[in-house]
């Protein structure tokens, strides 16, 4: 398996476009996730047990609407939701969503992460103009990560308090190996630490100049010790450059699970909104099941990794630079 080289945030392979958001003052944003084109294929896992989401159940396999016209990472917490609008606006401004005879109706599944505190203010969030402008400015090409969009106002690893916590962000990532390829976006807000790949905290709650891992001191003293609350969430997107039906596509965002469980402990927690949605193309060559969800598994580890090793500290959070 080869990875696509450092700076290689490049969806082109995958005919997919990202664009964000951001409201820095706030500290919160959004992230549309859409085909650079023409609609994806889609499905979803769910992980967490503190979701904010809409229109998963159209990602269900047996489903009638066969098709995703975007996703929308978005911060604000339920009230982000809002930033959908803007996506079908200008979908629907390009005639693209599920035809309805007199028009189009744009499938745009959403999901969102809990960033009203401690960074920015808590009447700070993403609206449907900034869904609008996220989606518009969607690119394929040259695509920022870190403290951007969806990822502005995230924190990770808060079991000992806001001011113990370490930055979180938006990270990206793609492997290939030989003819295929998967790609991936992770928003990462975890209550838990982010791993690297020898399992060592590289991202997570700090007591004094140390991390001692969010695992120990819920062991240690439970969540009657610890800083809790349903302000958290991993939100991702997975893609793979073949066709797949929604059932083996489902399976594609449940097997990514197994990446969220190594590089985010504890993840799918019950203070976590972790959600995985999975695009693939509705035309073109037909993808390997098991080989997409190898592939899957290890850009969203890296995506995962990504999303704070670029992440940048402010309003006294530091990123991994302290």
């Amino acid at each position: 398996m080869t990875r696509v080289p450092e700076g290689g945030a490049d969806l082109r392979r995958f005919g997919i476009a990202v664009g964000h958001a951001t409201d820095a003052d706030g500290a919160t944003g959004c992230t549309v996730v859409r085909g650079e084109s023409m609609a994806m294929r889609g499905a979803c896992a769910v992980f967490g047990r503190a979701t904010g989401t809409r229109e998963l159940a159209l990602l269900e396999p047996g489903h009638l609407v066969d098709r995703v016209d975007a996703i929308v990472l978005s911060g604000g917490s339920a009230y982000g939701l809002a930033a959908a609008d803007g996506v079908m606006r200008w979908m629907e401004e390009q005639s693209r969503g599920f035809p309805v005879g007199a028009g189009v109706v744009p499938i745009v599944p959403a999901a969102v992460l809990f960033d009203l505190q401690p960074l920015g203010r808590f009447t700070a969030r993403p609206t449907s103009a900034m869904g609008y402008e996220a989606c518009a400015t969607a690119t394929t090409n040259g695509i920022a990560e870190g403290c951007v969009g969806a990822g502005t106002g995230l924190t990770v690893g808060k079991a000992l308090g806001p001011s113990s916590c370490v930055k979180g962000g938006v990270g990206i990532a793609t492997v290939h190996a030989g003819s295929a390829g998967a790609a991936a976006i992770a928003a990462v807000n975890a209550f838990g630490d982010v791993c690297d790949d020898q399992g060592r905290v590289i991202a997570g709650a700090r007591r004094g100049a140390s991390m001692p891992g969010t695992e120990q001191v819920l062991a240690e003293q439970g969540m009657a010790g610890a800083f809790g609350g349903a302000h958290n969430t991993t939100v991702a997107v997975v893609i793979v450059d073949g066709v797949l039906d929604k059932l083996a596509l489902q399976g594609v965002a449940r097997a990514a699970g197994a990446a969220l469980h190594r590089r985010v402990r504890p993840a799918g927690s019950l203070v976590d909104g972790d959600v995985i949605f999975a695009l693939a193309p509705l035309t073109g060559s037909a993808a390997d099941p098991v080989r997409a969800e190898m592939l899957a598994v290890s850009a969203l580890e890296q995506a995962i990794e990504r999303a704070v090793r670029t992440a940048v500290g402010r309003d006294g959070v530091p990123g991994l630079g302290g």
